[in-house]
């Protein structure tokens, strides 16, 4: 840690590119991507550990809270709406689908699209894994305080909202 210290504060002088410099030789724990990569996997684990019981990953669990808001949806709404690629998507699909909780269906209007749909058993498994997944969210903003948690998730969406373009999926909330 002293030597990244050290070599931060002796970086040398870049003529208009001098935050670009500072910023590659900041400490990890003072690199925004690193701490967001790092509080994902955080994220994760605590998703795992509340709703180890259903075998839902927080992906697919996107997905089911996405269809049970917006049901009939095709793939590449999915996509767009969940920030994820086509492929991705298919895979998520075709998982749960097996397990019962997702099933396709021709449009009516448009027979060449494949809309999805949450089951019987996805709208259960849905409703039920709502409290495990908000402690999970919950456990990770009790650093925080109150005031503090509604100022992060501001930040966070500013920070999505405003780089969104640059993502390899465009995110599109509908």
């Amino acid at each position: 840690m002293a030597v990244e210290k050290k070599l931060a504060s002796e970086a040398p002088q870049a003529e208009g590119n001098e935050d670009s410099l500072i910023m590659s030789r900041m400490p990890l724990w003072a690199r925004p991507g690193y701490l967001v990569r790092r509080l994902h996997q955080i994220h994760y684990a605590l998703f795992f550990e509340e709703c180890a019981a259903f075998d839902i990953t927080p992906v697919q669990y996107g997905l089911l809270t996405t269809l049970a808001q917006n049901p009939d949806m095709d793939q590449n709404s999915l996509g767009r709406e969940l920030g994820i690629d086509r492929t991705n998507v298919a895979d998520v699909l075709n998982r749960l689908a097996k397990r019962g909780l997702v099933a396709r269906e021709r449009s009516k209007t448009d027979r060449r699209m494949v809309l999805w749909r949450l089951t019987t058993e996805g709208e259960k498994i849905t409703g039920e894994m709502y409290e495990a997944m908000q402690r999970a969210q919950m456990k990770l903003m009790e650093p925080l305080r109150p005031e503090e948690r509604n100022a992060f998730v501001t930040m966070l969406m500013r920070l999505v909202d405003g780089n969104n373009h640059l993502g390899r999926t465009i995110f599109r909330p509908s």
